[in-house]
């Protein structure tokens, strides 16, 4: 069980990531103006489609990642380096966008301006960074709860058929279902759910 986190969290790229990240926060909390830039070159994306997902305008979208970044700089003194930076701008992305999306709303509709939506059936800027999201936090579980995600998710096993297919006794495939489950929840808090 210890080998496979240690060759899950040794794999190409995924401890040198930690560590740029972890090391951009501490960076970023203490009031680097290089932090920032470095902030924005590596999150822009990522926060352009969350706020492009609820907004479905190009222009409000890159006014929206302006004021995420410019609302983080301000709050760069009371973030913790020890969180995640990634859900915090995230959740600021959020927020912005639904504030520029209320204020929208109070603004008079002038006919011809408004921005085609993309067909219904296409699948959105969000749905793929959601996508992307539960791929990095699959790929963050140990070997053997990521066996058993893919066994009853995408495979639609129950557990009593995954102990028998893997030959362990259920209580093991049931801790770690809940173990994986718990990790998921955690590395994906940050990604907003819709019912």
């Amino acid at each position: 069980m210890k080998a496979d986190r240690v060759s899950v969290n040794t794999r190409a790229g995924a401890g040198r990531r930690d560590e740029r990240d972890r090391a951009l926060a501490e960076r970023f909390a203490a009031g680097d103006p290089t932090a920032v830039r470095e902030l924005y070159a590596r999150y822009a994306g990522p926060v352009f489609t969350v706020a492009f997902d609820r907004l479905r305008n190009r222009q409000l979208a890159e006014e929206a990642v302006q004021d995420v970044f410019v609302k983080a700089w301000r709050a760069a003194g009371t973030f913790d380096p020890e969180r995640d930076l990634s859900p915090w701008l995230y959740q600021i992305a959020r927020r912005s966008a639904a504030d520029i999306a209320r204020r929208e709303r109070r603004r008079p509709v002038t006919q011809g301006l408004s921005p085609a939506l993309p067909a219904a059936d296409s699948a959105s800027l969000g749905d793929v960074w959601e996508a992307w999201e539960v791929r990095l936090a699959l790929g963050d579980l140990a070997a053997d709860e990521r066996e058993l995600v893919r066994l009853t998710h995408f495979v639609g096993m129950s557990q009593s058929e995954i102990a028998d297919h893997l030959g362990i006794p259920l209580g093991t495939v049931k801790s770690r279902m809940h173990r994986a489950h718990r990790r998921l929840a955690q590395r994906l808090a940050h990604v907003r759910m819709e019912l």
